[in-house]
């Protein structure tokens, strides 16, 4: 149930762009990366061959990689959670 301003199925686009947006921002980094690397970038330790076949162009290893996703994690570029007041502003 909407209200106001918003049509009925407004929480369901909301989650929807929401989705999209971190699949095309994950796509962008996936086509930047190029050619995998056999040794990571960031810290030199040999990737394992599963993760380059798992994941095509990798350049890090896992544990390099899940500190990249915890800074890219940090700042979403969007305020979907605040009130409609804090939208308006």
């Amino acid at each position: 149930m909407a209200g106001g301003w918003t049509n009925d199925n407004a929480v369901n686009e909301q989650i929807d762009a929401t989705v999209e947006d971190g699949l095309r921002r994950a796509q962008a980094r996936l086509a930047a990366a190029g050619p995998g690397a056999t040794h990571c970038d960031e810290c030199g330790v040999e990737i394992p061959k599963a993760r380059r076949a798992a994941v095509p162009g990798t350049r890090h290893c896992v544990l390099c990689q899940e500190e990249a996703d915890r800074r890219d994690a940090v700042f979403s570029g969007y305020n979907r959670r605040g009130s409609k007041d804090s939208q308006l502003r």
